[in-house]
């Protein structure tokens, strides 16, 4: 192990005995009392050193050598410290990739403040290069989402589609001006290539998926059709559900925009479950529904570019924390938020007994996210003259693994 205070911490002294790691409510934490010794060890671990190096300085220091251990093990449970050489085989491959690695900095980062193991943020990263995510719908939802995705790592992001790039369909970081006229799948698999930051080397056992073929971790389901995102086909899920494949839906529905709900296949509410609880509220709503779908198709829906990309943005953040290991809180429930007041609020989609989805059946309808710090308390001493104490470390929420 190579210790190294997670960087992306902002650190100040409150006084001359207390320092506090990290800005927002979120991940501040203070130490305390921190004598001379232990503020100048500090300084050491900058990831240039490994265990032996730091126990023969340790001394110097006037920190013996099994002070040294003490400290460095509590302070990696306490989620302050990663590990400049941990997260395994494929951690170290990515580590050699240096643009790869500028271009994913901040990322790595960011995964830092949410993983206490040290090296478990940059295992998580190279893992993302190994899934696969396939985006259905490539409208000015769609196309950011796969970008954004395609961006963050993701090693295999496919968009299905049909159709041809309109000029409505033009949109910063999604479809550009020049690609108007050409294929929908075309454009947008020359801009998911364009994001990515390495393309991941390619499995020889791997064909090449069609649109049903249940072989992703996730499946976002981005409908440029302003009623697929009010109101989801349950048929249309029928085949991921079979396969046991989680899927999220989000889009822009006259002026509302929505990311939600993830399903995980018997677990969790799926599209026929909001369609239940909807005609239990309201009997004329699947008449309502066939209407809208059977209707005269509008040549322009309503579709707020800046919440349309706000939608994607969020949506692209829920399918990385479920990518990741996490559970966010799409989970059973669907996120909205509508112009002008711009206020998210979450609807819950829980399962209905009536679904043939099997959710409700195993008493897993109200799943949730699992938000929230879990908190625990450790006094991490110092040698004689002072010690550090009241560190607050932060564990990962939720269980459900994507599968690479």
């Amino acid at each position: 192990m190579h210790p190294v205070v997670k960087p992306a911490l902002r650190r100040g002294w409150r006084d001359l005995n207390t320092v506090q790691f990290g800005m927002t409510p979120a991940q501040a934490l203070t130490l305390g009392p921190v004598d001379t010794a232990t503020g100048s060890f500090l300084e050491l671990l900058d990831g240039t050193r490994g265990l032996e190096l730091l126990r023969a300085q340790g001394p110097r220091m006037d920190l013996p050598g099994n002070q040294v251990d003490r400290l460095v093990r509590r302070l990696a449970r306490a989620g302050l410290l990663d590990d400049a050489r941990g997260g395994g085989p494929a951690a170290d491959a990515l580590r050699e990739k240096r643009e790869v690695m500028e271009r994913l900095g901040p990322d790595l980062a960011s995964l830092t403040l949410t993983t206490s193991e040290p090296g478990e943020a940059l295992r998580r990263l190279a893992a993302r290069r190994e899934t696969r995510v396939q985006v259905r719908g490539a409208g000015r939802v769609g196309s950011v989402l796969a970008a954004l995705l395609s961006g963050a790592g993701v090693g295999g992001v496919e968009v299905r589609d049909v159709g041809q790039v309109e000029p409505w369909d033009v949109t910063p970081g999604g479809l550009p001006a020049e690609a108007v006229g050409e294929r929908r799948e075309a454009a947008v698999r020359r801009i998911v290539r364009r994001a990515a930051p390495d393309r991941p080397p390619r499995r020889a056992e791997r064909p090449r998926l069609s649109a049903d073929t249940p072989c992703f971790s996730l499946v976002v389901l981005a409908p440029r059709d302003d009623v697929a995102v009010h109101a989801p086909d349950p048929v249309s899920a029928e085949p991921l559900l079979a396969s046991g494949t989680p899927h999220l839906y989000a889009g822009v529905v006259e002026g509302t925009g929505v990311v939600g709900p993830l399903v995980l296949p018997g677990e969790t509410g799926c599209a026929g479950c909001l369609q239940q609880h909807r005609t239990d509220r309201d009997p004329v709503w699947p008449r309502l529904v066939a209407q809208w779908r059977s209707g005269r198709k509008h040549r322009m829906t309503a579709c707020d570019l800046a919440l349309a990309t706000t939608v994607a943005g969020l949506a692209a953040a829920h399918v990385l924390a479920f990518l990741d290991g996490r559970l966010p809180s799409s989970a059973g429930a669907r996120w909205e938020v509508a112009l002008p007041g711009l206020d998210w609020h979450a609807r819950r989609v829980l399962a209905h007994p009536a679904c043939p989805c099997g959710a409700a059946e195993k008493g897993k309808g109200e799943h949730t996210s699992g938000q929230g710090r879990s908190h625990e308390t450790m006094a991490v001493h110092g040698p004689p003259e002072g010690s550090l104490h009241e560190a607050h470390a932060q564990r990962p929420a939720g269980t459900w693994r994507a599968h690479v």
